[in-house]
């Protein structure tokens, strides 16, 4: 199969993030395609683990090209909400294009996650609250984003993350290791835990 190559700037859909202050709260907007770089700005964004009827965990390999983390396994889809975007329509949004999935449940976990990693000098820097979510439709990855998925048993993919036995994203393995022993059992977060700008 062949990699795609990554979309020059021009080419690209004109993309909009959210920019927060320490608090959470907005205070601008920004175009994604330009704020990832050696001094990103805080920002808003959200993770998604996708789960089976049978309570296994879709993990994905990003794709390639990106310029963070390339061809490294992590969650299922991570995104940002565009301004004034509901954060859990951006989720079903965002897991829509990438995996070409409709969801059944859409659950708040982790509301408060933040975070903060480096990979050659391009930052991620994010408050980035974390779904669970449910679907009974057959994958179909955007190789543009997806190298490749893997529906795993969570209870076993959680150990071997939290044993270092798997080279997941820096964002995962914090995530994996906050998360619930049963994401999908969990209460929801509360939603006046998100960051202001989310709810």
């Amino acid at each position: 199969m062949t990699t795609p190559t990554r979309p020059a700037p021009a080419q690209r859909a004109p993309e909009s993030v959210v920019l927060l202050d320490e608090e959470g709260r907005a205070v601008g907007t920004a175009d994604k395609w330009t704020v990832h770089d050696a001094d990103t700005p805080l920002h808003l964004a959200f993770s998604c683990y996708l789960f089976d009827a049978d309570g296994s965990v879709l993990v994905t390999r990003r794709a390639t090209h990106k310029t963070t983390w390339p061809g490294v396994w992590t969650n299922s889809c991570c995104g940002h909400p565009a301004p004034g975007e509901p954060i859990a329509d951006a989720v079903r949004r965002r897991v829509g294009q990438e995996l070409g999935v409709v969801l059944d449940r859409v659950e708040l976990v982790l509301p408060r996650f933040r975070y903060r990693a480096v990979m050659d000098g391009v930052v991620e820097n994010e408050m980035c609250p974390v779904f669970v979510a449910t679907t009974s439709d057959v994958v179909r990855p955007d190789p543009d984003e997806v190298a490749e998925v893997l529906w795993e048993p969570w209870a076993e993919w959680r150990r071997a993350v939290l044993a270092g036995e798997r080279d997941v994203s820096p964002w995962c393995r914090d995530q994996v290791a906050q998360l619930p022993v049963d994401p999908l059992a969990a209460a929801p977060g509360a939603e006046s835990d998100l960051p202001p700008a989310a709810r």
